[in-house]
């Protein structure tokens, strides 16, 4: 069946389950949902006492603890182990490059390359001497092949670092060595988190130099005719608790109240430059205090509501969504409520610009034919008046761009739901509080309240397209969900 029309008939189906009827109930709940209450929370978060809000800081923890204030104020139970927060414990190294070197010998010829050629990323071994390297081809890495070995990957495009190691897998290298012709640039000195007792088990490190990168690129696949010697400093660690923050509207319907719908934002940004004139703070209102505000509003205004919804529903909001997705990524290895018994996850990003992608009275979402929460959304979107795009393009690219893909890749049907992927202060200083659209967050705001509470209330949960061929990968780990 052509994919068009299996999706045609699969959203003609879902019509006949989700219900949009704005019910006494449900029109009280909704219109709890305040543009003056968004503008007082996104003010705060965004302002530039909290300077950036970045993964870890001060700023970061004080995000936290308003968060958890405003859904003890909303009445939530309590979901993490300590009170609203679910604790993480990680580990910030940094890896300096000052006193690093590096020396390639091959026949008669001889490299050393000091700190301006390098980047540690990881630094686990700190000294080896001439030491034959393995060349490998990243599309076909065994254990057999590189385990305890010291490996040489060329980087044929200058942002192909996280591609090359997530290729290694669990080969066990004993150190790998990425070596481009481009400059390196970066601070020399490296700061890195990861959860506690998850670090690299093997080092890391970037090397820039085109003799180096020629040599290798020019050399087969195995054992290379050289010898390296490489020499590190040694780390520096400490351990900080990060948090997310979580509260549980329970389900009102006994047979239902044990599954589970996900409304969440990530509440970090990227902290403060560290230098320059004039303002150097990114205070990340659009991205993504307007996703957080909007997850406390609901949350109040449901639970403010007659009886809640059928299914519960857990609010929550992420550390670290610009740090590589690690809160959410947290959450999906050590969940707070079954993943198995999870329907679904909302995940709200940059929804109160209408200068960006989308105009005023319109909204998107990402991976937009991967599952039938997009069915949800366009029948609540036509009850509240919000026209629902669909993003192209765009929206399969930046499915895999937000914290929907944590809960994704364990098999929730899970998407970002948004008013622009791209807007004209995006990680830039510029992304403050005053150009915010309130009346309009406010009318999108009620558009996912109301999709929450129809996928809530639906005795049938979301399903995944599977004519899809993006979402295969999805289905399989749903499947695998014990």
């Amino acid at each position: 069946m052509p994919l068009r029309l299996f999706w045609a008939l699969l959203f003609a189906a879902t019509l006949s389950s989700y219900t949009a009827d704005l019910t006494p109930g449900r029109k009280a709940a909704l219109d709890h949902i305040s543009a003056r209450s968004l503008e007082g929370h996104i003010s705060f978060l965004a302002s530039d006492a909290l300077e950036g809000r970045d993964t870890p800081s001060t700023g970061l923890d004080i995000a936290a603890e308003y968060i958890a204030s405003q859904f003890r104020r909303a009445g939530l139970k309590p979901a993490g182990d300590d009170g609203y927060f679910q604790t993480a414990p990680f580990i910030v190294s940094e890896h300096s490059s000052a006193a690093a070197k590096l020396t390639v010998e091959s026949g008669d010829s001889e490299l050393a390359l000091e700190h301006n050629n390098l980047r540690v990323i990881w630094a686990e071994k700190l000294e080896f001497s001439d030491v034959v390297p393995i060349k490998v081809n990243t599309t076909n890495v065994t254990s057999e092949t590189i385990e305890g070995k010291l490996v040489l990957i060329p980087l044929r495009r200058a942002n192909g670092l996280g591609a090359a190691l997530r290729a290694l897998g669990k080969a066990k290298p004993a150190a790998v060595l990425l070596v481009q012709s481009t400059a390196i640039n970066g601070p020399e000195v490296r700061s890195r988190l990861d959860e506690a007792g998850e670090q690299p088990k093997f080092t890391v490190v970037r090397i820039s130099n085109p003799d180096l990168y020629k040599m290798v690129t020019d050399a087969k696949p195995g054992e290379m005719d050289a010898k390296v010697s490489l020499r590190l400093e040694p780390r520096t660690q400490r351990i900080v608790d990060l948090k997310n923050v979580a509260g549980i509207l329970p389900g009102s319907d006994p047979a239902l109240a044990d599954q589970y719908v996900l409304l969440t934002a990530h509440y970090d940004h990227i902290g403060v430059k560290p230098s320059g004139d004039g303002d150097r703070i990114y205070n990340g209102a659009n991205d993504d205090a307007s996703g957080v505000a909007s997850v406390i509003e609901i949350a109040q205004a449901l639970s403010a509501a007659r009886s809640a919804p059928r299914r519960s529903i857990l609010f929550m909001t992420y550390f670290g969504e610009e740090k590589d997705l690690l809160g959410s990524a947290f959450y999906a290895r050590h969940p707070l409520v079954p993943l198995v018994r999870t329907v679904a996850d909302l995940n709200l990003e940059q929804l109160g610009r209408t200068d960006g992608d989308y105009p005023a009275g319109t909204a998107t979402i990402t991976g937009f034919d991967f599952s039938d929460v997009t069915a949800a959304l366009k029948i609540a979107g036509a009850a509240t008046g919000v026209k629902i795009e669909d993003p192209g393009k765009n929206g399969d690219a930046f499915f895999a761009r937000s914290d929907n893909l944590s809960l994704a890749d364990r098999g929730i049907p899970s998407h970002t739901l948004a008013v622009d992927f791209e807007f004209s202060d995006y990680h830039q200083v510029g992304d403050e509080w005053k150009k915010l659209d309130y009346a309009n967050l406010e009318k999108v705001d009620r558009t996912i309240a109301l999709t929450a509470i129809m996928i809530a209330d639906n005795p049938e949960p979301p399903h995944w397209n599977e004519s899809h061929a993006k979402t295969q990968p999805y289905i399989k780990a749903q499947r695998e969900l014990k």
